[in-house]
């Protein structure tokens, strides 16, 4: 009867060449996660100054002199 039984080293192995697919990928994501950050970053700033604009003009008061 062969020896099925798994050890310690099989275990170790796997796990050691499952982390080396995840590091590949996440190297691999790392470009398109900063360029998705950067665009993200870009629409949350441009919303809040268009938010601040329009507030802005809501809340101004006008002054208005006649003379008389």
């Amino acid at each position: 009867m062969p020896d099925d039984r798994i050890g310690r080293n099989d275990i170790e192995a796997k796990l050691r060449e499952i982390r080396g697919e995840v590091d590949n990928t996440a190297e691999m994501a790392k470009p398109a996660l900063l360029a998705a950050a950067a665009v993200a970053a870009v629409a949350v700033i441009g919303v809040v100054y268009f938010l601040g604009m329009r507030k802005g003009r809501k809340k101004s008061t006008v002054v208005e002199i006649r003379r008389v």
